[in-house]
């Protein structure tokens, strides 16, 4: 197939795309640089089944440019935000970057006869729910950040435009996300500032924060099995793991991978890393169980891989360009 992967440079995308090639499939990536990293794209530069647009999807006659000039078999739209809290300081930016974009992706493909997208959205959606683990018909949906209502937003035009359009969705509400390529997030952020100061650690909040961490390689092999074995019009999974990680084990692991001793932990203090920060998650991860798939690792052991690859990379001065 010729797929259109959005936030091509990003994260997940990076670690989705030598999988896509290695099966034989015609990648073409977008995204705007803003987040993601031409690192992430300059190992696949080289292949002729690989194509990249430095893009704004905020520009919709691009869009419909990128459309006409490939027309995709396939979307796996992955561009958003990646740091929640910074939507907490630029109000509009997840509306902008997350739901416009969406509705623009969206429109192209009505407008080009594409027929199929896979959506990463997230477990933020359902807020503080009274319910844990919390399944995927959890309602109502309360979204406590501006990156949430975002996603939310996102999940409710994906679903209206396959009903109105004959189109065909798989969506994805994460866990929190770990592995090699990061461009965000807690190990990523500890590596960075015990590389600045070994000897303190700043933690937001109190350490006692805990979320269900998976494992990159198993959340692309988790959207991939839904999108083979699931035909409804509209299929959405939670995609997570059954256990969980605090804050303070992933300070833990990081300072013992880095070989670091001594290291005080400076916590801000609260409940929340940040406003909008939901301080405990659990996913239902049943419905994709049912169908067939669990994860290889467990949050722990993600976070053990996630600091060794991290660490390395870093070191290395990975990312740097």
């Amino acid at each position: 197939m010729r797929i259109l992967v959005t936030g091509g440079a990003g994260f997940i995308a990076s670690n989705l795309t030598p999988r896509l090639l290695g099966a034989g499939h015609e990648v073409v990536a977008v995204d705007n640089l803003q987040l993601g990293t031409r690192a992430h794209i300059r190992p696949f530069l080289g292949n002729p089944q690989y194509t990249f647009w430095k893009l704004d999807l905020l520009d919709l006659p691009k869009v419909d440019e990128l459309f006409t000039t490939h027309k995709p078999d396939l979307v796996w739209h992955l561009a958003a935000n990646s740091d929640i809290s910074f939507g907490t300081t630029y109000t509009d930016f997840d509306l902008k970057g997350g739901t416009l974009v969406t509705y623009n992706i969206l429109e192209s493909m009505r407008k080009h006869d594409v027929k199929r997208i896979v959506f990463s959205s997230s477990g933020a959606v359902y807020g503080e729910p009274l319910m844990l683990p919390t399944p995927e018909d959890y309602g109502p949906l309360w979204p406590i950040s501006l990156y949430a209502a975002s996603k939310l937003a996102c999940e409710a035009l994906i679903s209206a435009f396959c009903f109105n359009y004959d189109m065909q969705a798989w969506i994805y509400r994460f866990g929190n996300i770990v592995g090699p390529n990061p461009t965000h997030g807690v190990s990523f952020d500890f590596v960075k500032k015990l590389l600045k100061d070994p000897r303190r650690l700043e933690i937001l909040g109190d350490g006692t924060q805990t979320k269900p961490y998976v494992y990159v390689e198993d959340c692309i092999d988790g959207m991939a099995f839904g999108f083979q074995h699931a035909q409804d019009r509209v299929n959405c999974f939670n995609l997570a793991v059954e256990d969980w990680t605090s804050v303070r084990t992933i300070a833990e692991v990081t300072v013992a991978t880095m070989g670091l001793s001594n290291v005080e932990f400076a916590f801000t203090g609260g409940s929340r890393g940040w406003t909008g920060d939901v301080p405990k998650v659990r996913l239902d991860t049943g419905k994709l169980t049912r169908l067939g798939w669990k994860p290889r690792l467990t949050s722990d052991e993600a976070i053990v891989q996630t600091a060794d690859a991290i660490v390395a990379q870093m070191r290395a001065g990975w990312g740097k360009g």
